[in-house]
């Protein structure tokens, strides 16, 4: 099951003493602090969740799988995100 933002809203306003207006702009506003920090390139730690990291990747060659003509691949930056130890714990308890 995939959890979308309008279920995440839904839990919090459930789960707290909110109107669902403002479990909606809680929601929308840790969204747009996340989204800013990582545009900006800063990493972002949340404690007990996990970190998200921004990685600068170089340009490099790479490939069209349909036609195997090589191309360059620009630079970018992706971010990548490592759980924290006591999430891992978690999700590893069903097994």
């Amino acid at each position: 099951m995939t959890l979308t933002k309008a279920d995440l809203v839904q839990k919090v306003y459930q789960d707290h003493n909110l109107t669902k207006a403002q479990a909606a702009e809680t929601v929308e506003t840790f969204l747009r602090v996340t989204k800013g920090c990582l545009a900006n390139g800063e990493n972002l730690l949340i404690s007990g969740f996990g970190k998200f990291n921004v990685k600068e990747k170089s340009s490099r060659r790479g490939r069209n799988p349909q036609t195997g003509q090589e191309l360059i691949l620009d630079a970018r930056r992706v971010v990548t995100f490592k759980p924290s130890g006591l999430l891992r714990d978690r999700i590893n308890a069903g097994h």
